[in-house]
């Protein structure tokens, strides 16, 4: 090329721009179509049940009509805690007692959700601590003494225990990846490290990987497959794309991964129920795949305006939104809705909003839920870490008397300090239990206009109330200090 002479482009040059400039939409809208691309519904298959007999006050819990029931067919809503004190030494759990399992018991509520940890369980390959697997059942012995169901949680929090959260075994993790400590676990930077993201991707791509941790539930599941104080298996805890591509994620990863494990396990203990946790990808919706199997509980977690910004101000819309959504991805399940995890700091302005307006949200869903959690010395924990204070103000704020079990069609309306049940006529006689926080509230006081009985339990903090058959019927119960 001569010096000041403008070079020409050849033709080919000039035809390269346009033909980007097309290819480029193409390229977006077909990874958009395939992102959003359906896939089969899926199907597991599980052994009937072979249930021994129940513990007295805690009966066995299948899943019928998108409902948690009982063996008298009543419908069950399960209310209570998180409590993270089988988790890696590292994360700093608080002990859990029989007080804590008293104070619970005696506020009304009826389960806990308690994470437990792979690393703990297995931390070597195909080796399995019986120590460790011994203090899971001393707690859930415990618990079950004072009539509180246990969801086992099998946990994870920013992968593993080896980037200083809770979840896999060191042997589980991809070694050699940088790992940038960006800050504290849990936050956006730390969620961000190349080790983190790399081993978690390995988890959700590798069969065998999956293989060994369903290994591990099932050396669980044996344990515990005669208890009926076990209502069933959490089988992973928030579970997120990142660094996969989500919806794509959902489809091609968590529900063949759900799918899979609800078979494996159900192979070994199917008398339990199934919890399966939503895609935690901050409040983007989880692309469900229809998923035909016995006994499932959609188990997902609310943290809007809480975790997942923008903060709550008061707007109440975004609550209702996105509890509308998990609803209707329960259904499309389908399976029942119990919302395993919820929160939110107590110290905050707006707290007891937020907290009045999820509750109310999931009463009109029938769905029963675990605040996370019990035992912490923050905004977020009812009783401290040294156990010396209780933090009444937030525990009353989600004790409220509640139906706890109830053949179909029963309804009822709850405030702090009364219950209005309404009971249409029926061919049989079915009692049904009402929770109620007489720790908060005192004794309960029963009036019907149908004659219908009442006992009352002061140690469950259970009033059974019995209507005749034939009759339809209103039923009140207030505190007795409240009349």
């Amino acid at each position: 090329m001569r010096p000041g002479r403008p070079h020409r482009r050849h033709p080919r040059e000039l035809a390269a721009g346009p033909r980007v400039r097309l290819l480029l939409p193409l390229l977006v809208s077909g990874f958009t179509a395939w992102l959003f691309l359906p896939v089969p519904a899926l199907t597991a298959t599980v052994p009937p049940p072979d249930r021994p007999p129940a513990l007295a006050a805690l009966p066995w819990l299948s899943v019928h009509g998108q409902r948690i029931v009982d063996d008298l067919g009543r419908t069950v809503i399960l209310r209570g805690f998180n409590d993270a004190a089988l988790l890696e030494p590292d994360t700093h759990p608080a002990p859990l007692d029989a007080t804590d399992a008293t104070l619970m018991e005696r506020a009304g509520f009826d389960v806990v959700r308690l994470p437990i940890a792979w690393s703990l369980l297995e931390p070597q390959r195909g080796v399995f601590d019986s120590a460790y697997l011994d203090r899971i059942s001393a707690a859930v012995a415990m618990l079950n003494a004072h009539d509180l169901y246990v969801v086992l949680d099998m946990h994870f929090l920013g992968y593993s225990p080896v980037y200083g959260g809770s979840g896999a075994p060191a042997w589980a993790t991809v070694a050699g990846v940088p790992d940038p400590v960006w800050g504290p676990m849990p936050s956006l930077g730390r969620f961000l490290s190349p080790a983190i993201n790399i081993s978690t991707a390995h988890f959700w791509l590798s069969q065998s990987l999956q293989a060994d941790y369903f290994a591990a539930w099932g050396h669980v599941a044996r344990r515990f497959r005669g208890d009926s104080g076990v209502a069933g298996y959490d089988l992973i805890n928030e579970p997120h794309s990142f660094p996969l591509p989500p919806f794509r994620f959902d489809k091609d990863q968590l529900f063949p991964f759900y799918a899979h494990g609800v078979e494996t396990v159900g192979a070994v203990d199917p008398n339990h129920l199934f919890f399966l946790d939503n895609d935690m990808a901050g409040d983007l919706p989880t692309s469900i795949v229809p998923l035909s199997a016995p006994n499932l509980v959609y188990a997902p977690h609310v943290y809007t305006g809480s975790l997942i910004p923008p903060p709550f101000d008061g707007n109440t819309e975004p609550l209702h939104t996105h509890v509308n959504e998990l609803a209707s991805e329960a259904a499309s399940v389908p399976a029942a809705l119990w919302f395993g995890e919820f929160s939110v700091d107590f110290h905050s302005a707006r707290a007891p909003q937020w907290i009045a307006t999820v509750l109310s949200d999931f009463a009109q869903h029938g769905a029963g839920w675990a605040w996370w959690q019990w035992r912490e010395s923050s905004g977020y924990g009812v009783r401290s870490v040294d156990g010396t204070t209780v933090d009444t103000p937030l525990l009353r704020a989600l004790a409220q008397p509640y139906l706890e079990a109830a053949a179909t069609g029963v309804t009822a309306h709850s405030s702090a300090v009364s219950l209005l049940i309404s009971v249409p006529a029926s061919s049989a006689v079915v009692p049904l239990d009402v929770a109620w926080p007489e720790s908060l509230n005192g004794t309960p006081v029963m009036a019907s206009t149908c004659g219908a009985t009442s006992s009352w339990d002061s140690v469950a903090a259970r009033l059974t109330v019995t209507p005749p058959a034939h009759e339809a019927c209103a039923v009140s119960v207030e505190a007795a200090a409240s009349r």
